[in-house]
């Protein structure tokens, strides 16, 4: 430990002691030497007792440090001595100089005793402060010790972290990143600072994390982005970043904590999984309109398999289907119900290029006004009472394929304006979405309305008509093609015995002039019906009906089948025709020319629309006469 004293032999060892004490004797007896020497030359006593006051005064501070009351004594003995031997002036007797010294020795001897404390408090608390630094100096080196190998853990455990870590500054700036991030770029952390204007990130993701680290620094919200990074091998992969911030006491950002997450993985994961979502979908829609075709052919399964005619007007038909089939024109087919016109839409879609894909039917007259928007173009989900979730269209479901509009004179006018909103431009919204929809769809529209008729009544749009009548094709009434009869009883009949499990082998041929002879309304639906019926009560191998099945409207030879019959029945056909017609007549003006609907005319007469159309048409009565202007 160095000695911070003012001497050396302030240290009191017995060496020093004796070279003081005899330091003190020496200069006591020099002082006393130089006043004789000073007396002997005839020095003036003034002069000599100055001298001797001011050497004694010496001799005091010198020796009074160390030696204490040695140096008093010899000063005493000094004084005395000159006073024996009257060196002293008479003026300063020898009391005075004594209590001069004296007085003079214990002011010295405290001041040396105050001075040698407080050198000793001075050692004493440089030794303890030395003592304490030292401590501290070795506390100090030991806690960087630890402070650089926690660093050293810390930044093992950092580097070890399965991600990308950093620092950055209340700026923005990169601050510390950890060996992985360095590794992974293969820049310098100085080349780091300039991602905003480098390749690290993707050309078409950076703009997004730009904006989104500006936000944060300026809100201080927690950032969350997914973005691409270009490894050091030329190669981008997905990363999602997520920043913390780090305040002060006052609640300023001092700097941001991030971690960078590689999830390539993961987005590859999330987009085979939204493909495959997309596929189940794809599968779902698919397999829905499948179904929805197959429920549409199971229902059609009392209708024809195939054509059966061998008539002309059948033939001329046929034709027409053979030309309009492998195209893409809209077909508008016309004709008295049960006359097949549904049986011809299946057989232009079956020789069309969409034979593959679904034909999907919608009897307009079946669906309810408030309904057929949403059964042609599907709804979204909440979009009306009962919309529990999103459901596809007739549109929808016939993609690719063909759509057939049965009755399609019924569709109330603002159906009527998206469907040739459909015709035209092959977009449609789903009722209550705002998302335009491309359809790719055949459309076949059928009815036996007089839609011409409709057209001059205000019932349906010009535009529309014309947009659906670009290849007309009319279907003849059963009675136009009677030589067709023969061959659609014994089609039906065997078709029905095979059901009912019953053998007929023969068709009685006054049944078959009989059928040619009725005016068959309801045309082949209605044959159906009566072949059907008779096979049931059949009890042998012969097909016959009874003639008082059809009867009330028999035509051809009136007069013998009376005869035959024994009743008169022309003059009750033609009251029968009369009345029925002075019937629909009153309530269609009821009905103000309305035919379907609740408080249509064919709710008051309680007979289907259908068969009211029919009639109106056969009795030639004009309906738009009766709608109000």
């Amino acid at each position: 430990m160095v000695n911070w004293g003012i001497s050396k032999l302030m240290v009191r060892p017995t060496f020093a002691v004796a070279l003081r004490y005899g330091l003190a004797v020496i200069l006591v007896g020099i002082a006393l030497a130089i006043s004789v020497i000073t007396h002997l030359h005839n020095s003036p006593p003034r002069f000599v007792s100055h001298f001797v006051l001011l050497a004694i005064a010496i001799t005091f501070w010198c020796a009074g440090t160390g030696p204490g009351l040695l140096a008093l004594l010899l000063s005493c003995l000094g004084v005395s001595f000159l006073a024996m031997n009257h060196f002293l002036t008479p003026e300063f007797p020898l009391w005075s100089f004594i209590s001069f010294f004296v007085i003079f020795s214990l002011l010295m001897r405290w001041f040396a005793a105050s001075q040698h404390r407080a050198q000793k408090l001075l050692t004493q608390a440089r030794d303890s402060l030395e003592l304490r630094v030292t401590e501290r100096t070795g506390e100090l080196v030991k806690a960087n010790k630890e402070l650089e190998n926690t660093q050293a853990e810390l930044r093992l455990i950092i580097d070890r972290i399965p991600g990308l870590v950093s620092t950055i500054s209340a700026t923005g700036e990169l601050e510390l990143v950890n060996r992985q991030f360095l590794d992974y770029l293969g820049k310098p952390l100085e080349e780091l600072n300039a991602w905003a204007t480098s390749d690290f990130v993707h050309p078409d993701d950076l703009p997004r994390l730009v904006a989104a680290r500006k936000h944060s620094i300026e809100t201080g919200d927690f950032d969350d982005t997914e973005f691409r990074m270009l490894r050091a091998d030329g190669v981008y992969r997905w990363f999602q970043h997520r920043s913390l911030p780090l305040r002060d006491m006052e609640g300023l950002i001092t700097r941001w904590y991030s971690l960078t997450t590689d999830i390539e993985d993961r987005k590859q994961a999330d987009d085979k999984l939204r493909k495959s979502f997309e596929e189940i979908k794809e599968l779902r829609d698919q397999l829905q309109r499948e179904n929805l075709a197959l429920k549409e052919e199971i229902d059609q399964a009392s209708m024809f398999e195939e054509i059966v005619c061998c008539s002309d007007a059948l033939r001329r038909v046929l034709m027409q289907v053979e030309k309009v089939a492998p195209t893409d024109s809209t077909v508008l087919i016309t004709g008295e119900t049960g006359t097949g016109k549904e049986l011809i839409a299946r057989a232009i879609h079956k020789r069309s290029k969409r034979a593959g894909q679904a034909f999907i039917s919608v009897n307009c007259a079946s669906i309810p006004t408030s309904l057929i928007a949403s059964e042609l173009f599907g709804h979204e989900k909440g979009a009306f009472t009962g919309a529990l979730q999103r459901r596809q269209g007739r549109f929808e479901l016939a993609h690719a394929g063909t759509i057939f509009l049965d009755e399609v004179g019924e569709l109330p006018m603002e159906t009527q304006i998206a469907l040739l909103r459909v015709l035209q431009e092959r977009q449609f919204e789903r009722v209550g979405g705002n998302r335009v929809l491309e359809t790719d769809v055949r459309v076949i529209a059928a009815t036996n309305r007089d839609l011409t008729g409709a057209i001059a009544a205000g019932t349906f749009r010009a535009d529309l008509f014309y947009r659906l009548n670009v290849f007309p094709i009319e279907v003849p009434a059963l009675r136009q093609r009677t030589d067709d009869i023969p061959v659609l009883v014994e089609y039906f009949v065997k078709r029905y015995a095979l059901k009912a499990g019953k053998r007929i082998k023969n068709i009685k041929k006054k049944t078959l002039e009989l059928f040619q002879m009725y005016d068959w309304p309801g045309n082949v639906r209605e044959l159906q019906n009566v072949v059907e019926r008779a096979v049931v009560l059949s009890d042998d191998d012969t097909f016959f009906v009874s003639e008082s099945w059809l009867k009330p409207t028999l035509q051809g030879q009136p007069e013998q089948v009376a005869a035959d019959s024994g009743v008169t029945i022309l003059p009750l056909v033609a009251n029968l025709v009369e009345r029925e017609k002075e019937m629909i007549e009153t309530a269609l003006r009821e009905a103000e020319g309305v035919v379907g609907g609740p408080t249509g005319a064919a709710t008051k007469l309680g007979v289907p629309r259908e068969t009211l159309n029919s009639k109106i048409r056969k009795l030639g009565i004009k309906r738009y006469l009766f709608k109000r202007s």
